[in-house]
């Protein structure tokens, strides 16, 4: 009874299943249309759909995280009576991999410095975060940002990469 929310960055087998894509841009517009008393499976990334929901004031504790290893997802029907959010237990490999720790060793090196973080990130990356968002987020984010700004990326090396060749000297850039 579940409304199956996928991220685009899923397999067509997934898709299919699915009653709605989203991307990391339109997950909010996208979670946001689905009637209140209906419980959402956000697949495949717990990130994404728990920084999505958290913006849109869902609770932490209205949403977990669905284990398709276990038996009832790993819960008992009682647990999972007020639970808005199912997340599948997936993520990117590569947003997991940024910390709250680095996020302040970068402030201790550029104090002046921000922070942006995708929303596949964790919850307390993107919470640490200046700014958090899409893809295309980040980019205009950086590269409207004032002249000498200097930033901290948490997303894929191949976008920071880019990202800094095209704001540089203008921008300081670095992956976090």
């Amino acid at each position: 009874d579940h409304f199956v929310v996928t991220y685009v960055n899923s397999s067509a087998a997934v898709k299919a299943m699915s009653d709605v894509i989203c991307t990391s841009s339109n997950a909010v517009k996208v979670v946001s249309k689905i009637p209140k008393d209906r419980p959402i499976l956000f697949a495949p990334d717990q990130h994404l759909g728990r920084n999505t929901a958290w913006k849109m004031g869902v609770p932490l504790d209205r949403m977990v995280v669905w284990d398709p290893d276990e038996i009832g997802g790993g819960h008992t029907p009682e647990a999972l009576e007020d639970v808005r959010l199912l997340l599948w237990k997936g993520h990117c490999s590569v947003h997991t991999r940024f910390t709250v720790a680095q996020i302040d060793a970068f402030r201790r090196k550029y104090p002046g410095g921000k922070v942006i973080a995708h929303p596949e990130c964790t919850f307390d990356v993107v919470q640490a975060a200046d700014v958090s968002g899409s893809t295309e987020h980040i980019i205009n984010t950086v590269k409207n940002s004032p002249s000498g700004s200097i930033w901290a990326v948490a997303t894929e090396i191949h976008l920071v990469n880019r990202l800094k060749n095209d704001v540089e000297p203008d921008k300081t850039v670095v992956t976090l």
